[in-house]
């Protein structure tokens, strides 16, 4: 998991105006961790925020993957447990790789008509909660997926935490404050109640450039 965030924890501001606020050289980490992995996921309102389009980015980083015995281009996966997602939204105007789109039979059937056309797969696992256990098991599987990373948003990172699936968490801490008790953080949607129940890190590695802290923290 990758992830940037503000001083006091925040991922965007509380309208959701502003959700991309680190560095260029935040940016050129993302495209790095991006080029070791088979496939990017993100959930569906991360997608259609922003003009993003998950893929590695310039020449450079397809030759690092392809150096690594990696395909050039990673996979690209819409996670998105209503299936709403943007038809319009950027990452489908841009065909290198395959789109894949994990959600649950809550979607109805109209909507998974329309993402059998715009994904190249569709993977349908629960009636209303995506169970991730099964589907990285698919992924693994049926794409080859050995290596996923993922890019939020907090509901998201917040149901793998809960599923005990994220390994390693790459987290940028920007010199900024957002406030606002209804902006999102890195990890938002059911939570814990108990502290016994938190997900357990240990700090891998910190370093600093300018005035951002990179840190990486391994599942403990």
């Amino acid at each position: 998991m990758n992830m940037a965030m503000t001083a006091d924890g925040k991922i965007a501001t509380a309208n959701r105006a502003v959700s991309t606020f680190s560095s260029p050289r935040d940016h050129e980490h993302l495209l790095e961790l991006r080029a070791t992995a088979d496939a990017v996921m993100a959930g569906a309102r991360t997608v259609d925020s922003a003009p993003i389009n998950m893929g590695p980015g310039p020449a450079k980083f397809r030759r690092a993957r392809l150096a690594r015995g990696l395909s050039e281009y990673n996979l690209r996966v819409i996670v998105s447990r209503t299936g709403s997602v943007d038809p319009s939204a950027e990452i489908f105007r841009h065909r290198f790789s395959p789109i894949l789109v994990l959600t649950t039979r809550a979607a109805g059937k109209a909507r998974l008509a329309r993402l059998r056309k715009l994904a190249d797969d569709v993977w349908i696992g629960g009636a209303k909660e995506i169970h991730f256990h099964s589907a990285l098991r698919w992924l693994r599987q049926r794409w080859g997926v050995r290596r996923l990373l993922c890019e939020g948003g907090g509901e998201l990172n917040d149901a793998l935490f809960r599923a005990g699936l994220v390994d390693e968490l790459h987290l940028t801490i920007c010199p900024l404050i957002f406030g606002g008790r209804t902006a999102p953080t890195i990890a938002d949607g059911q939570g814990v109640s108990r502290l016994a129940d938190a997900y357990q890190l240990s700090i891998q590695s910190m370093t600093r450039s300018g005035d951002e802290l990179y840190l990486v923290f391994r599942k403990a």
